[in-house]
């Protein structure tokens, strides 16, 4: 066929062409991947035509190592992976704050107009026969054996799109319900292979911000605006800016030519009405239908595909899908599935090492450390750490028989945002000596009533610094 070996090259016609090379690592591998065979050396590098390209490359390289998520992730006692649950983060007390804060923001900016729904993890072979994901995806299922028939019947359920149709089927729908968006925040598995999981960008369980539209024909351009203004929206509050692009029919899909003709009408039609700027990606579409993808660039230059919104005309013929229209006649909705986050899991990554640890404060598990000078201040010490908890504040104290010097330090390591250090003049004047992440050694004093309320504004309106 048409099939192009990129490994056997030549890739240019003399390697004195690239002036700077530059070796980065080694590691052993076996001979074709076979373990019985001999062991041979790898060798990784990297060449540019020109110097300072390298010396670029160099630097971005050295920063992504220094803001890998998996270290910060264990040195911030975020998560941990433990070899009992393979691909499943097992999520300590500050890592869960974000988790949570995350899981918060989605539900404060889907209060109007979503329903938030539950759907169970297990389900019979049937619900995936009907939906297509038996025959198309059962490798990267959980299954789970039947004792009653001994048969592989039953799988965790690796996406939430079939029980949202499922549950839409339940009752009669009228075309002045529509659009129903249904959200969920639900634990999904799949079988990822074990060499290709890595940390929690990869991963065998997660949870999505999954959500399902359920609409008329004539209501896609309003809610397609209307979902971009909130995923643009959304991603904005963690200063990451997004491109979009448009996503039309893969090889392998399912629904006639008729079907996509209309489905990649409807969504380009609708994004070209936003007016936001978009990239074609032929090829790119989900097997159901065209859709938008939304990549993130981080702080150092790495684009992350995250957002989606993918428009299906196929599921509602599949489920039987239906609503009364305005002519008293039954007709098929249309489905968008969107998700913002991707997963959990996979954002929590992107965020660590765009922040590289240094969350905003409203994001940050520990948000104050208060620090006494000496043991004379640690009353005076508890009593600001319990003030700044009464005002919904994430404060603990380091009254530690460590040195001062030492205290700070470690919080400082902690990527904490501000630390409140307690002397005796502090103590007597209902003060502060704060210092902030990233000033350095510099040291403000502050009333303690206006640090508070400058902290609960800043936390309020999910400011990015410090």
């Amino acid at each position: 066929g048409d099939f192009v070996d990129l490994c056997r090259g030549p890739h240019i016609p003399s390697t004195g062409r690239l002036k700077h090379v530059k070796l980065l690592s080694t590691a052993g591998a076996y001979w074709r991947g076979d373990s019985n065979r001999q062991m041979l050396q790898r060798i990784y590098g990297t060449a540019f035509f020109r110097k300072d390209d390298l010396a670029s490359h160099l630097h971005r390289l050295e920063e992504a190592k220094k803001r890998d998520h998996r270290r910060l992730g264990r040195d911030l006692d975020l998560f941990h992976f433990l070899p009992v649950a393979p691909g499943a983060a097992f999520w300590t007390e500050r890592g869960t704050v974000i988790y949570n804060e995350l899981v918060q923001l989605m539900r404060e900016l889907q209060r109007d107009g979503y329903r938030e729904i539950r759907t169970p993890l297990l389900f019979n072979k049937a619900l995936w026969e009907l939906s297509g994901h038996w025959g198309k995806y059962r490798e990267n299922m959980f299954l789970v054996l039947d004792a009653e028939t001994g048969e592989h019947d039953f799988s965790l359920k690796p996406m939430n799109c079939p029980s949202h149709h499922l549950l839409y089927g339940t009752k009669k729908h009228s075309y002045r319900e529509l659009p129903i968006r249904y959200v969920t925040y639900d634990v999904l598995h799949r079988n990822e292979v074990s060499g290709a999981l890595s940390g929690l960008t990869r991963v065998r369980q997660f949870a999505q911000d999954d959500c399902h539209i359920y609409l008329r024909e004539d209501q896609i351009a309003a809610e397609v605006r209307r979902l971009t203004d909130f995923i643009l929206g959304y991603y904005r509050v963690f200063g990451l800016e997004a491109r979009v692009k448009f996503a039309t029919r893969p090889e392998q899909r399912i629904g006639d030519d008729a079907m996509w003709d209309r489905a990649e009408a409807a969504l380009r039609e609708a994004l070209e009405a936003t007016g936001l700027p978009y990239e074609l990606k032929p090829g790119d579409g989900a097997f159901y239908g065209p859709k938008v993808d939304f990549d993130v660039t981080d702080a150092i230059g790495r684009a992350w595909q995250l957002g989606t919104i993918q428009l299906d005309y196929a599921a509602p013929e599949r489920f039987d899908l239906g609503y009364t229209g305005e002519d008293n006649a039954s007709h098929r909705p249309v489905i968008i599935h969107r998700a913002v986050n991707g997963s959990f899991e996979r954002f929590i990554a992107i965020l660590i090492e765009h922040f590289a640890g240094a969350f905003p404060l409203w994001l940050a598990p520990e948000q104050v450390r208060v620090v006494p000078i000496s043991d004379a201040q640690a009353d005076a010490a508890a009593r600001v750490t319990e003030r700044l908890r009464a005002a919904g504040i994430r404060a603990h104290l380091d009254d530690r028989g460590e040195t001062l010097n030492y205290r700070i330090r470690e919080g400082e390591v902690a990527k904490v945002p501000y630390l409140a250090v307690i002397g005796q003049r502090e103590a007597d004047a209902d003060t502060v000596a704060v210092r902030t992440r990233g000033a350095g050694s510099k040291q403000d004093v502050i009333p303690m009533a206006d640090f508070e309320a400058r902290l609960v504004e800043a936390i309020r309106a999910r400011q990015v610094g410090p």
